[in-house]
């Protein structure tokens, strides 16, 4: 996986929600969790499995609302931080994480209602494979996010230390096809890029949220948007 010693590194995993989701980035992590809780809905006694979990925003977002939800990651560090994560907020007996490679996951076909991996195909050198994957395991929904081609995100693309995987809406339908999905929605956001939000403080990035979600709703902003959000049904 692209960036894969970069993102098992313990200071990474120490530092990543703090870098990330601090300041303005917490807008980026309200709208996150906003997109996953729209795409799945209701979650309770649901089987679901996330991949690439790292630190668990996730994982233990929906163990709250009463999923059955395994996390899985490849870095140790990661799901250290996801189950220190999954204590403070008291449900770490309420979901399971297990380390694993998201080429190979290690269930049955049609094991889980609903699959879901948040940032993760930006770092993905097999995205085929990996998709396949996921399709394979769940017997209904697939869920994932990418950033796009053809927007501001490419432009600080350059700035990133190993930069990251970008996806054009074809490149993203041919891979749905491939690993036997049918696109059931998709969602599009943030005009300017995530690194523009981590970057100031909270108070700023208001405003800036809000022209930017305003533009959105024009034709020419949806085809800037930077993200974007699939959701997928096993055909």
């Amino acid at each position: 996986m692209k960036g894969r010693e970069w993102y098992q590194s313990d200071d990474i995993a120490d530092a990543y929600e703090e870098k990330r989701f601090s300041n303005g980035g917490r807008l980026i992590d309200d709208r996150e969790k906003e997109a996953v809780l729209n795409a799945l809905g209701p979650v309770e006694d649901t089987a679901v499995l996330e991949v690439a979990c790292g630190t668990g925003r996730f994982t233990s977002l929906l163990a709250d609302r009463g999923a059955d939800i395994v996390g899985l990651d490849i870095s140790p560090a990661m799901l250290k931080q996801g189950r220190e994560k999954a204590r403070s907020v008291e449900v770490d007996d309420s979901l399971e994480f297990m380390r694993a490679d998201a080429a190979r996951l290690p269930f049955p076909d049609d094991h889980f209602d609903a699959v879901l991996a948040m940032r993760f195909f930006h770092l993905a050198d097999r995205p085929a494979s990996f998709l396949s994957e996921m399709a394979r395991v769940s017997k209904g929904q697939v869920f994932f996010d990418t950033f796009k081609r053809f927007s501001f995100r490419s432009i600080y693309n350059f700035a990133l230390p190993m930069g990251s995987r970008l996806y054009s809406s074809g490149e993203v339908e041919r891979l749905l096809q491939g690993a036997g999905l049918q696109l059931d929605g998709a969602d599009h956001d943030f005009v300017l890029p995530y690194g523009f939000y981590r970057q100031v403080p909270s108070g700023v990035a208001r405003p800036f949220r809000e022209v930017d979600t305003a533009l959105l709703r024009t034709p020419l902003g949806r085809r800037l948007a930077s993200v974007s959000y699939w959701d997928a049904r096993v055909a």
